[in-house]
């Protein structure tokens, strides 16, 4: 079977799973794309998932090679740095790159039915939406689907891709298949949406070109503009303990922002009621092996679900699209040798991303405030200005497609580097100071 030739099923029609549509559609494969949830685009009331996404260079290449990238780009907002909110009120803006570098705020509903629409127009995809993955074998291809009715279609595939988020059905029928290494590990934050609406005349009430945080040690909480003049804000605190969601009732809530988030307060309206009905939830990381098994594979959550903390989630999903589609191309549409390729070459720049989100959790809520962070930002935008090919941690993996793992690798390196040059130059300075004293 030659790329491009097949029946693939598709299970989820999040991110990841309509946008892997578009790339095996365009290129000639039939696809059944199912989802278990309502179409979004009749079901308009539901909730969906919470935080904004910031899409940047390795979610609008994957979005560019298909042509979506321009679309997205018009219903999205650019964010050219943190704006850092201190408990005093006091404002400082630490830049993200060099200038025109912005991460791109948009709303993850609005994002998903751009692809579903793109997905749909193409007649070889069919969309299935309250469609229910009943059972799988995952061996030879066929899924048991349940329709909204209660009743059920059988169909063979030649490949299955699980884009089904990071509590995977697919995934399920693999653990049952054979030996499979899978962990689910856990923050002991949790998170929840808050809302600052628009100002007049749909104005934004805080600076709107950039992703707001309040730091506060143990918690923060982060905002990010809407093109509709409102921030999406959420709030990530302990799930128990001191400051958290089992300590913080509803009804001192708006004390306890008032103690913690004043310079807020007022542009939240709606503060009590938001934290009430939105739900609390979870921060989860995912990581298994392998991710291949029959004719079935993992893509997306499904494979490497992380924290949102480095603002990578949706495009370490995108860009495992583009490797998928590269590893199909590379093997001649041989499914199996290119999921095995795929998961070889992905899997271990996904694993240091999860690395990566967990620490910058860490940095987000207790270190950027620091004098000696902010020593450090002015120190890499000064080199990232004068030294030819200089490239700060985040900005290889914000601002360009080095795949992850290789920039925690030259980041390592240059760091030592840097360290051994420090050494060696305080050696020089105490040999010179040594021989002027002995005269």
């Amino acid at each position: 079977m030659r790329y491009g030739e097949g029946k693939v099923a598709i299970v989820g029609a999040g991110l990841a799973g309509s946008l892997m549509a578009v790339y095996l559609g365009r290129s000639g494969y039939r696809v059944d794309l199912f989802e278990k949830r309502p179409d979004p685009r009749i079901e308009k009331g539901q909730r969906t998932r919470s935080i904004n996404l910031a899409i940047s260079a390795r979610g609008l290449d994957a979005l560019g090679r298909v042509g979506l990238d321009r679309e997205v780009l018009d219903m999205a907002i650019p964010m050219r740095g943190r704006m850092m909110h201190a408990q005093s009120g006091r404002l400082t803006f630490q830049p993200y790159g060099v200038k025109g570098q912005a991460i791109n705020s948009v709303s993850r509903a609005n994002l998903n039915l751009v692809m579903i629409e793109a997905a749909d127009e193409l007649s070889n995809v069919c969309c299935h939406f309250s469609a229910v993955l009943a059972d799988a074998d995952i061996d030879n291809g066929v899924l048991k689907i349940r329709d909204p009715g209660g009743g059920s279609i059988s169909e063979t595939y030649d490949a299955v891709i699980g884009a089904d988020g990071a509590f995977s059905s697919v995934r399920a029928h693999m653990v049952q298949r054979q030996r499979f290494s899978f962990s689910q590990t856990y923050l002991e934050h949790g998170y929840k949406e808050l809302t600052i609406p628009a100002g007049p005349n749909n104005s934004h009430r805080l600076s709107r070109d950039a992703l707001h945080i309040w730091p506060r040690g143990g918690y923060m909480m982060i905002a990010l503009p809407n093109i509709d003049g409102s921030f999406t804000c959420t709030l990530f605190w302990p799930h128990e303990g001191p400051n958290s969601f089992e300590e913080v009732s509803e009804n001192e809530v708006v004390q306890f922002f008032e103690s913690n988030f004043l310079d807020v307060v007022s542009l939240m309206p709606s503060l009590m009621e938001d934290f009430a009905s939105n739900p609390t939830s979870s921060l989860a990381t995912i990581r298994c092996d392998p991710w291949h098994v029959g004719k079935a594979v993992l893509l997306g959550d499904a494979a490497h679900a992380v924290v949102p903390f480095y603002g990578q989630g949706a495009n370490a999903a995108f860009e495992s699209c583009v490797v998928l589609d590269e590893c199909l191309k590379e093997c001649s549409g041989d499914w199996r040798s290119a999921f095995a390729t795929y998961s070889h070459r992905r899997k271990p720049h996904t694993d240091a991303l999860a690395d990566l989100a967990i620490g910058n959790f860490v940095e987000m809520r207790n270190r950027v405030t620091s004098p000696m962070f902010l020593l450090k930002k002015k120190t890499e935008k000064l080199l990232l200005r004068t030294v030819p090919g200089y490239l700060p941690l985040y900005s290889m993996i914000s601002f360009s497609t080095i795949p992850y793992a290789e920039a925690v690798h030259r980041n390592r390196r240059r760091n030592a580097l840097t360290r051994n040059v420090v050494l060696l130059a305080g050696f020089a300075l105490v040999v010179l100071l040594l021989s002027y004293l002995l005269g």
